[in-house]
């Protein structure tokens, strides 16, 4: 009975998250994966289970080893600075890679199947997550005086979450950093501030 070759389950995900980011959920088959981590079909599914399962630890790698800014920010003094250093981050990370631009995330949006339920259900639990740490900052923010007695912290997490979405997308197509800072800089230009904002 042959012996099963060993083989370091990061070093396998850091292949399939480069995969995954390149070819979208739906593009990426089993046989991609077999190919390019050179680990077996019965191995690679008994160490991360089916294609699904696997694309949810590799997507957990992804905020853990690329995705760090995100609290960093989210530990900004003021509203606004969260807000700066989130579009900055993902600006930064999106155009971070030429072969493979764009998040890791939406990239299976792009070029994966309508019907792909897993995928959505995947998409949103993560887009929830990161728009409700969000909302929650900010209306500490609120509770502060940094923003605003009228500003809603819903909303202002909505237009942040759809900026990122939206520079990832360009980013996907070829938009360049500087354009998208650019337009973050815009963005940020009706930025509303609270009494007890900084100047």
């Amino acid at each position: 009975m042959g012996r099963r070759r060993a083989f370091d389950a990061d070093e396998v995900l850091d292949v399939a998250l480069s995969v995954f980011w390149k070819k979208g959920f739906d593009g990426t088959s089993y046989a991609d994966l077999v190919e390019a981590t050179g680990v077996e079909r019965p191995s690679l599914y008994a160490a991360f289970g089916n294609k699904e399962a696997l694309f949810r630890r590799v997507l957990d790698r992804y905020y853990d080893h690329y995705m760090d800014y995100f609290p960093k920010a989210l530990a900004a003094p003021t509203a606004r600075e969260v807000a700066v250093a989130i579009l900055r981050g993902s600006i930064e990370l999106n155009t971070r890679f030429p072969d493979h631009p764009g998040c890791l995330n939406l990239n299976g949006a792009l070029v994966g199947a309508d019907d792909s339920a897993c995928l959505r259900r995947i998409q949103v639990e993560a887009r929830d997550a990161g728009e409700a740490e969000i909302r929650a900052r900010f209306a500490r923010a609120k509770a502060e005086g940094d923003l605003p007695p009228d500003a809603d912290p819903a909303v202002l997490a909505a237009f942040i979450t759809a900026l990122i979405h939206g520079f990832a997308v360009q980013a996907k197509v070829g938009v360049g950093r500087e354009t998208l800072e650019a337009a973050a800089e815009q963005a940020m230009a009706g930025w509303p501030k609270g009494s007890g904002a900084a100047p």
